[in-house]
């Protein structure tokens, strides 16, 4: 069927004179000349009551539409573009005729996996209201045009890192449980190929699951339970007083505990932690192990303190070692903590940079630093994004840090 733009692109291709033109009621006049490639929106008038009635333009006009249309069927007139824009993860795809072919489901699986990889975390199930997000159109199966057969068919995709191979129906199996569950990974920006490959590798091998032993499942309740004993014994026996409670994020216990466990492993002999106010006390009396006794006596205000501290209990510092399931040592550091809220980030990498060159460890595999932050200052605070631009700089790096940024809704 002809659009009205194909006709409008034959009237600019091959019409390059004026003609000559006799409109309704005026056919005994003179022909007036009209140039047809400036008037495009007279064109489109004249072929509208072409459409309606034929018979009340000039024969002139009749023959001219009629060669146009080649005989097909007159369409009904819509100023719009003949084609539909595409969209943003598809373009042109709706350009491309539809193959039942090797190559061609091979096409569409390789964009549906893609898809995934860059807007699958918004599917993931990260909200803790329980509020289910949309499912963005390209992760669909049906956005691919996917039959039942070809959802059964198996293929072998390199894009996967995997030579097993795997039906579609398959496929989409493992990249909604690697990048639609409870975790949503973000990383299809990063520039380095071997960094997004590694990326990979890791997460859809393993589906972003971690599988734990009873041990380790107990390890974790037993640090959940720890951290909502110390809010409720807080908020109930401080009344009033100003806590920051970690309530709604107890979980930063349990994965500050695994997070250090997984260092260890890996060699880590110190950790430097940098945060602010927010859960500042729980992980005081749970991670770093300051007695919870002194903690309490600072509620009380039982301690004689120096002039200027205001409220220290969100503020000073502590260290202590802390000693892994396996027996090995770790010495932890949290840093005194600046009043503004962020600021705290370079003290902290600062310090790590200071162990690892006093210790000459010059790939940063003993000393890490973890830096924890809230989720509106992480975003808002200009030197959060001042402390990451420095993180490549020969004089600054600390060859990498684990961020955790902490969101009670």
């Amino acid at each position: 069927m002809t659009s009205l733009t194909g006709l409008a692109r034959g009237v600019h291709s091959t019409v390059v004179k004026h003609v000559p033109v006799q409109l309704p009621g005026e056919r005994h006049k003179p022909s007036v000349e009209i140039p047809i490639a400036g008037n495009l929106p007279f064109i489109e008038e004249i072929y509208a009551d072409y459409v309606r009635a034929p018979d009340s333009l000039a024969p002139e006009w009749q023959q001219y539409f009629e060669s146009l249309l080649n005989g097909d069927a007159r369409v009904t007139p819509q100023f719009v573009p003949s084609f539909k824009p595409p969209g943003l993860f598809s373009a042109g795809r709706e350009e491309r005729a539809e193959t039942t072919s090797a190559a061609g489901l091979q096409d569409r699986v390789s964009q549906l996996i893609r898809n995934y990889r860059v807007r699958g975390h918004r599917m993931a199930r990260m909200n803790p209201l329980g509020i289910q997000p949309a499912v963005p159109t390209e992760l669909q199966p049906e956005f691919y045009h996917f039959t039942e057969e070809e959802l059964n068919t198996s293929v072998t995709s390199v894009v996967l890192q995997t030579d097993e191979a795997m039906t579609v129906r398959e496929i989409i199996g493992l990249l909604r449980d690697t990048y639609c569950r409870s975790i949503g990974v973000q990383y299809m920006h990063i520039d380095a190929l071997e960094v997004r490959r590694w990326l990979q590798r890791r997460m859809e091998s393993t589906r972003n699951r971690l599988e734990l032993t009873r041990d380790e499942q107990l390890r974790i309740f037993t640090r959940l339970t720890d951290a909502v004993t110390f809010e409720e014994f807080i908020r109930k026996k401080f009344i009033g007083a100003k806590s920051f409670s970690l309530e709604g994020c107890e979980t930063l216990i349990p994965l500050l505990d695994l997070a250090i466990e997984k260092a260890a492993s890996q060699g880590a002999k110190e950790i430097v932690f940098g945060m602010a106010h927010r859960g500042r006390l729980n992980v005081l009396a749970n991670i770093i192990g300051k007695d919870p006794r002194q903690i309490f006596r600072e509620f009380a205000d039982d301690q004689k303190l120096p002039v200027g501290h205001g409220d220290v209990k969100y503020h000073l510092g502590y260290s202590n070692d802390w000693t892994t399931s396996s027996g090995a040592k770790v010495h932890l550091s949290l840093c005194f903590n600046p009043s503004h809220l962020e600021f705290v980030n370079p003290v902290a990498l600062g310090r790590v940079r200071a162990k690892q060159d006093r210790t000459t460890d010059a790939a940063g595999e003993r000393c890490m630093g973890i830096l924890i932050h809230g989720d509106a200052s992480f975003a808002g605070q200009g030197i959060v994004q001042e402390t990451l631009n420095m993180s490549q700089l020969p004089g600054y790096t600390v060859r990498g840090t684990l961020h955790v940024i902490v969101n009670n809704q």
